[in-house]
Parts: C-alpha cells; sequence; structure tokens
C-alpha cells in the first residue's frame, strides 16, 4: 500500500469502499429491477471474495463494520417503533393474530422440528423455526407499492401477517439471552424476567412519549428549525436504546421504545421523513456486513445443499402463506400475492442470527445456507409476484380454486391515507388552505393537508381530517402524501422559495398533477409558471378586485 494511505483512517477507507461498491452495485440492481438489498449483499460478497480491501490494508473482519452495522440496526428497530401503529393493529388484529399466529406455528414447527431431529437443542431449534419463519417486510410491502397495489386486499394481509413477525421479534430480543445464555438461574424464571422487565421498560416508554417526549417535540417543533428537530429526533433515540442497553434489555429493544414513544404523535411522519436517510445509510452498511459473512467456499463445497434447501424453503412458505390467505378467505390472485411476497427469509431473521452469535454460534453450513436463501429469496420476490397474476388466470381456467368471499378483516378498514386515490394535497393551513379544504370537502373530495404548524396540525388530527406534520419538499414526505394518486397539490402560502423546490420533485413523481402555487410579485408568477404551475399572483388579483371594488363606488354617477 502507498505511504500516503497508510495516513487515511481506516474507518474513512473502508466506508468509502463500502459506498462507492454499494453505488455501482446498486446502479446494476435497478436495471435489473431487483431490490437494492440484494445488491448490499453482492457488495459484502464481493469485498470478502475480491481481496481488495486486504490489497488497500483494510480489515473487513474487524470491528468497525459489525459497529456500524449495529447502528444499522438500532435504526431499522427505530424505524419499526414509528411505523408499529396501535390502531393499524386494531383494523389487522384477525389478520395478524390468527394469519401470522398460524403462519409463524407451522413454518417454525416443521423448521424447528427438523433441526431438533437433526440432534440441535430445543432453544436452539426453536430459534431456527422462527429465523425460517420471518419473512421480508421491507422488500414484500415495496414490490406491493411498486406494483401500485398496496391498498389491496392481498398487501393488507401480508401486512396482518408481518406485524405479527415484528412482534414476535421484539419478544425473542427479550428472552434470546435467557434461551442461548448460560446461567445458574432455571431458565423459564429467566424468561419470565425479562418479558417482566421489557414489558415494564415498554410501557415506561410509552409513558414517557405521552407526558415528556411529546411536550418536548412540541416546544421543538414551535421553533421551525430542521436541524434542531432533527439533533432532537436522534439524541432521543439514541437514549432511549442506551437506556435499554444499559438495563441489559439490548439497544435494538430500546430503539424500538423510542420509536414506540411517538408512533401515535402528530410528528410520526416528520420523524419518518427526518430519520429515513440515515437509516438507509446504515442499512446499507448492515446488509453489506451480512454479505461479508458469506464464505463462497462454504457454500461452493455445499452448494446443492444451500440450493435445496433455499428451493425447498422458498416454496414451503409460499404454500403456507397461500393456505394461511384461503383459510382467512381471500380470493385467489391476492392469496398468492400475499404467499409470494412473503415467502422468503427476512432482514430480522439475519439480525436474530447475528445477536445469537454472541452466545452460541450456528453450524458453518447451516449459517451459510440461511445468509444465501435470505439474498437469493429476496431477489426472487419482485419476479414472483409479477407471475401471479397469469398463475392466477390459469388456475382459476383449470377450475381449481374457486375464490372465495373476502374476509372482512380486510373489507372494513377504516379510510386511511394509504387508501386514497384522485384525492388533493393542500400544502399550509391558513386563511386561503383553510378555505380551499371547505370548498374540497363540500364538493366531496379527499384532502391531505400538510403542514408545519403544530397546533394547526394538532387541531385538524383532533377533528379527524387527514394531516401530515412534515415538510413538503422532503421527498419522504411528499410520498407519504400518495402524490402518485393524486390529483391537485395546492402550495396555499406565497414561498416561492419552498414551492420552487417543491415542484420539480412533484412533477417527477407525478407528471399529470395540476399544481396551484401563489406569488407576490410578477417575476415569481413567471418562474412558477414555466415551472408548470397554476398561478394564483396575488399583486394581479387584488389589484383586479380593488378595481372591481372601486368602480362600485362610482356606480351610480356611471349610470
Amino acid at each position: 500500500m502507498a505511504s500516503g494511505a497508510a495516513d487515511v483512517s481506516p474507518l474513512f477507507g473502508l466506508l468509502t469502499l463500502v459506498l462507492l461498491l454499494a453505488v455501482f452495485v446498486s446502479l446494476l440492481m435497478v436495471r435489473l429491477r431487483q431490490s437494492l438489498l440484494v445488491g448490499y449483499f453482492l457488495c459484502g460478497i464481493l469485498m470478502a471474495n475480491s481481496g481488495v480491501p486486504e490489497w488497500l490494508g483494510m480489515d473487513t473482519k474487524g470491528a468497525i463494520i459489525p459497529q456500524l452495522a449495529e447502528l444499522g440496526i438500532v435504526l431499522l428497530m427505530f424505524t419499526l417503533g414509528v411505523e408499529f401503529s396501535i390502531r393499524e393493529l386494531h383494523h389487522l388484529w384477525r389478520l395478524a393474530l390468527f394469519g401470522g399466529g398460524l403462519q409463524v406455528i407451522i413454518t417454525a414447527g416443521v423448521a424447528g422440528g427438523i433441526a431438533a431431529c437433526l440432534g440441535r437443542p430445543w432453544e436452539e431449534s426453536l430459534l431456527i423455526g422462527v429465523v425460517f419463519a420471518l419473512s421480508s417486510t421491507a422488500v414484500s410491502l415495496k414490490s406491493f407499492q411498486d406494483q401500485g397495489i398496496s391498498a389491496s386486499p392481498g398487501a393488507k394481509t401480508a401486512l396482518g401477517i408481518a406485524l405479527f413477525q415484528d412482534i414476535l421479534v421484539i419478544g425473542l430480543f427479550l428472552i434470546l439471552p435467557a434461551l442461548l445464555g448460560s446461567s445458574e438461574m432455571p431458565m423459564f424464571q429467566q424468561v419470565g424476567i425479562a418479558l417482566l422487565k421489557g414489558m415494564a421498560f415498554l410501557v415506561g416508554a410509552a409513558l414517557l412519549g405521552r407526558f415528556g417526549i411529546n411536550p418536548l417535540l412540541h416546544a421543538v417543533a414551535k421553533t421551525r428549525s430542521r436541524e434542531l428537530f432533527t439533533l432532537t429526533i436522534i439524541g432521543m433515540s439514541a437514549g432511549v436504546a442506551f437506556a435499554g442497553g444499559a438495563l441489559e434489555l439490548s439497544l435494538a429493544l430500546g430503539a424500538f421504545a423510542g420509536g414506540l414513544m411517538v408512533s401515535e404523535s402528530i410528528y410520526s411522519h416528520r420523524i419518518m421523513s427526518d430519520i429515513l436517510p440515515f437509516k438507509d445509510l446504515f442499512l446499507t452498511i448492515f446488509f453489506v456486513s451480512v454479505g461479508l459473512m458469506i464464505d463462497m467456499k462454504q457454500v461452493l463445497d455445499h452448494w446443492w445443499v444451500i440450493l435445496l434447501g433455499t428451493s425447498v424453503i422458498f416454496l414451503f412458505k409460499f404454500l403456507t402463506v397461500f393456505a394461511v390467505a384461503r383459510i382467512l378467505r381471500l380470493p385467489l390472485r391476492p392469496a398468492l400475492l400475499a404467499a409470494a411476497s412473503l415467502s422468503s427469509i427476512g432482514e430480522f431473521s439475519l439480525v436474530l442470527i447475528q445477536k445469537s452469535q454472541q452466545f452460541r454460534a450456528f453450524e458453518p453450513w447451516l449459517e451459510q445456507m440461511i445468509l444465501v436463501c435470505t439474498a437469493l429469496g429476496m431477489a426472487l420476490i419482485p419476479a414472483s409476484m409479477l407471475s401471479m397474476t397469469p398463475l392466477s388466470l390459469w388456475l382459476e381456467r383449470k377450475g381449481w380454486f374457486r375464490n372465495k368471499r373476502t374476509t372482512p378483516a380486510v373489507m372494513t378498514l377504516s379510510s386511511s391515507i394509504k387508501n386514497l386515490e384522485d384525492h388533493a394535497i393542500i400544502c399550509g393551513y391558513g386563511p386561503v388552505g383553510q378555505t380551499l379544504h371547505q370548498a374540497l370537502l363540500h364538493a366531496g373530495i379527499d384532502c391531505v393537508i400538510v403542514d408545519l404548524n403544530a397546533d394547526t396540525v394538532c387541531d385538524l388530527k383532533k377533528r379527524g381530517h387527514l394531516v401530515l406534520f412534515g415538510d413538503i419538499t422532503h421527498p419522504e414526505a411528499l410520498a407519504l402524501t400518495k402524490i402518485k394518486k393524486a390529483r391537485l397539490i395546492a402550495f396555499t402560502f406565497p414561498h416561492v422559495g419552498v414551492t420552487s423546490k417543491a415542484i420539480p420533485q412533484v412533477l417527477s413523481e407525478n407528471p399529470e398533477i395540476l399544481i396551484l402555487a401563489r406569488a407576490k410579485f410578477s417575476s415569481e408568477a413567471l418562474d412558477l409558471t414555466l415551472m408548470g404551475a397554476k398561478v394564483i399572483h396575488d399583486e394581479q388579483e387584488s389589484s383586479i378586485a380593488m378595481v372591481e371594488q372601486g368602480l362600485c363606488a362610482y356606480e351610480k354617477k356611471f349610470l
């Protein structure tokens, strides 16, 4: 290695190599219409087996990458807590409890039973069963979104099953030390204590969120400082995660509790839009670190076992979820879509494997099979979902399945932003926004309001309106408004800087949408018009109104 390179920090050098390689491999995945998570796996495999990091004097087996990957897990669990909705669970409880419970019992029972027959201890067999039962929620829901059917019965069924799996993961994080660790205390007593500590911690976090964190966020939001709001969120999540680790409940559970504290607050959407870039960065490193664990020599030595195991797992999980969906009276095509979306092993399976290594190591060939199976399964999901429509048509022509009545649990879901189509987005809720909102509601048009005034958002939420606390210039906040399905977006404030920043993002997502905007001056109105907006020029409209009112004063004289 060159002498100049010796002055480069190993952290910076390795992180640079990871990110650059991730960019190029991800571009290839986008061209192939594959999940980016698969690309991150490939980055890790290339780094582990190419010899380039060693040639540059970098240690891929050291503590740097695992430590950064730990941050990825923390942020993943935090966003899971933010996205975890008690209201959503209330609507999907039947799908989550019966559908998710049945799927996990069948899959974990079979996989764990096979592990027990091969001589593995019962607690390890239980963990193996759960690892194989979990699915990739991220890839599943993203595939539904890419096909434009995220509000379909199949997507709701997949979401319900995924919710149950997420709850199961949280429970496993609590009992994992008692399950695999070594202690003189009886295991069941350890499990009971761990569950009690975990429940007390989550309840305490919920109370803290309601009576402590939310008022703090409210005060921060009033400052209108984006930097301070982001700093508060990161500091809060790190603090609660640290508290979970200090209480021997794991950083991951602490991060989940931090997200849970604000999951039902008006700030959840704003938090998601602010934290997503950080989560994506560290999750990239997490999946690259998993790719680094894949030993190509082990894979080549046991390639037939790994390939056979991957095929059997994918097919078995597909048939299990399909059977569960049909038991829940889901029609053929949605049942097939739900089954295809949940057929792979998920990202939380990898998290459990990494956590379990601290207490008990898996057999090398089994660990490699799980890692490769996860990568291949995630890669197969988008293509397998696309093939479900022709498969359902072929099966219906054969008369093998008859459509059943859709389960009421799916059909009676409450209206939410996720289900909107052909709606209007109102940015800002001042006098103009209020007037427009009332007029659209009177005409029977659904509206989503986006505002940065916390008091306004609280009031609108209490009155039952669809409202987001967020910055419309953030791509994540824009996506939460279902911009691709909207017909109208109105910028009801005359801040041209904000509007001109948001318009290109709006048009890139929905080129056919009607954009209404306000401008104070002629030059601003011209700029916004050239960008594609229909502009309400304040000076011009005020001039017209003033001329009309002024002429009315002399109406009798002219007559």
